[in-house]
């Protein structure tokens, strides 16, 4: 195994309080310049795992789903736990052929008939929120406005009762980080068991009793002349919550703090210098939400030129590739015009996120709302960061809009 030398400073990858701590963007430069893969040494009853920055690296080892598998898990803090329970049966976590199969099942529910009716909901939503909270004074955007839209979508995309909405937002944000340092695994295990429990119960109702809705279409859909068993399709609904709501909401309250932030670039979005499609793109760049996903080698194989044995876990950076200087013009600067902007936040190849589509319908509305609705943001107090070694972003955000 090839650690990195003495004269860089290591940090625990593995540590949520890492990303809180310390500039992550000043580390993962330097580890791109001097071990570009390097392997990250394991703990107590915890393996080792490979480390990949570099955003040429990292594609290639998305786009190599042959000896790099998703099916033990693609969550570091999973896989350092042993395989992942959903393995072969939630579509993140499967290996081909089921993964194509599995893949087409799901892709009806991102079909233009489907999606069509939820966007517009989407955009409805998004100018309410953001009328009501301009003009107000200081408020807290990720409260107020963040977390309605995205888990609003995903529940209008999946049908769910509004009743049982705010129990689903609250266990979410539980299963994947916490607003403290004080992160009790117990505690976002067992709200991802809720959540399960509730989506299992949905979709058994829904496949007794079949709608025009998503859950209903894959409650009764086939794989290999087979319908899926009723704990894969609460998998697979709960695997479009979680690629839904987390990573679009922390991608929405990074927007408004970088638009706070850079001004300049802010005025450059309202005033229509920029194509709304251009800023989301540069959105979800500087936010990547997603800040690793992780693989497991099958064979032996090299990497960056790094020797990774079969059975080693592999860590894909994409909080390093997005500020990948050999890819991006001055990529720690905001930029809402740059173009072309190839970054890595959905993922790359096979893999590449089911519901991107939404994902950045979600962010075209919200900016949408902002362009037509807002003068001026301004910062109100200090941001809280997310504890979380996978999940990038806030938690708060206190800003203040000016209307225009």
């Amino acid at each position: 195994m090839t650690s990195p030398t003495a004269d860089t400073t290591v940090l625990d990858l593995v540590d949520p309080t890492t990303f809180v701590r310390n500039d992550p963007h000043a580390y993962w430069a330097e580890i791109r310049d001097r071990h570009p893969v390097y392997w990250h040494p394991g703990g107590e009853n915890r393996p080792g795992f490979w480390v990949v920055s570099r955003y040429a690296d990292v594609v290639a080892a998305y786009a190599d789903v042959a000896r790099l598998s998703s099916a033990r898990g693609t969550v570091l803090d999973v896989l350092l736990r042993g395989d992942d329970s959903a393995g072969g049966r939630m579509l993140a976590v499967t290996d081909r052929p089921r993964h194509r199969d599995l893949r087409n099942v799901m892709m009806r529910a991102f079909s233009p008939r489907v999606l069509g009716g939820v966007v517009e909901q989407v955009h409805r939503r998004a100018e309410e929120l953001i009328r009501r909270v301009t003009t107000v004074g200081s408020f807290d955007f990720a409260a107020e406005v963040a977390e309605h839209i995205p888990m609003g979508t995903i529940c209008d995309l999946l049908s769910i009762p509004q009743a049982d909405r705010p129990d689903l937002l609250r266990w979410n944000k539980s299963a994947l980080s916490s607003d403290d340092a004080e992160v009790d695994p117990f505690a976002a295990l067992e709200a991802r068991n809720e959540i399960l429990r509730y989506l299992t119960d949905l979709a058994a109702h829904r496949r007794a009793r079949p709608g025009d809705d998503v859950v209903s279409m894959i409650a009764t859909a086939t794989v290999g002349g087979r319908p899926l068993p009723i704990e894969d399709v609460a998998l697979n609904c709960y695997s479009l919550i979680l690629g839904g709501d987390e990573s679009s909401r922390v991608s929405a309250i990074c927007a408004v703090k970088a638009f706070a932030d850079f001004p300049d670039q802010w005025r450059a979005v309202r005033d229509r210098d920029v194509s709304i499609d251009t800023a989301v793109e540069e959105v979800l760049r500087w936010a990547t939400p997603a800040m690793h996903f992780a693989r497991t080698a099958t064979v032996d194989l090299e990497l960056g030129g790094r020797q990774v044995r079969a059975g080693d876990i592999v860590t894909l950076w994409n909080l390093s590739a997005n500020f990948d200087e050999r890819q991006f013009h001055r990529p720690r600067e905001f930029t809402v015009a740059r173009d072309p902007n190839r970054h890595v936040s959905f993922g790359y190849g096979p893999h590449f996120c089911l519901g991107a589509y939404l994902g950045r319908a979600e962010l075209r509305a919200l900016l949408t709302a902002l362009v037509t609705t807002v003068s001026d943001i301004e910062l109100a107090g200090t941001p809280q960061r997310i504890y979380s070694n996978f999940l990038n972003g806030y938690s708060t955000l206190p800003v203040v809009f000016s209307g225009r």
